[in-house]
């Protein structure tokens, strides 16, 4: 098992651009052991360059929700569908976020495990910076808001 952090990267045709250069900062990232590229992917097929948002969501939820992964970052037009499509999946929460405290906070008051920016609303400077941000943060299971985390996860149980 590789050391560090197991993240996914994830992004329909809208957002594969910002997947792509994301994808090339954090190979040489030393707090990530592992990236699983989920595509899509310019030199895919047109069926599969095509696939839309919600299966890169919930396909990113599913890898984390059953252990092969730690965490996602997804790219769409906006992030709002690829943060919908990934909170179906039972166990994840995911934000979208365009800025450094909402980064901050999703992690810190709510453990988010996936972050979704879009393509077509957030600059590519940006969305590199909050990519780094994100993956420095790490969820305290004893901090005030580990009990609010804990509502929601006992929620999903019912």
């Amino acid at each position: 098992m590789s050391a560090g952090i197991r993240l996914v990267l994830g992004a329909d045709e809208a957002g594969v651009d910002y997947k792509n250069r994301i994808l090339e900062d954090l190979r040489s990232d030393p707090r990530v052991g592992e990236i699983i590229d989920i595509g899509v992917n310019r030199s895919d097929a047109p069926e599969q360059f095509t696939r839309p948002y919600p299966y890169v969501g919930i396909a990113a939820g599913e890898l984390i929700r059953d252990g092969h992964a730690d965490r996602a970052i997804l790219f769409c037009g906006t992030g709002i569908g690829v943060a919908i499509a990934a909170n179906k999946v039972d166990g994840i929460r995911a934000t979208t976020a365009h800025d450094s405290f909402s980064v901050e906070r999703s992690v810190l008051s709510n453990d988010c495990q996936v972050l979704t920016m879009g393509q077509r609303v957030v600059g590519l400077e940006l969305a590199r910076r909050l990519a780094r941000e994100w993956l420095g943060y790490t969820f305290d299971p004893a901090s005030a808001s580990a009990d609010k985390v804990r509502v929601l996860t006992d929620f999903e149980g019912c």
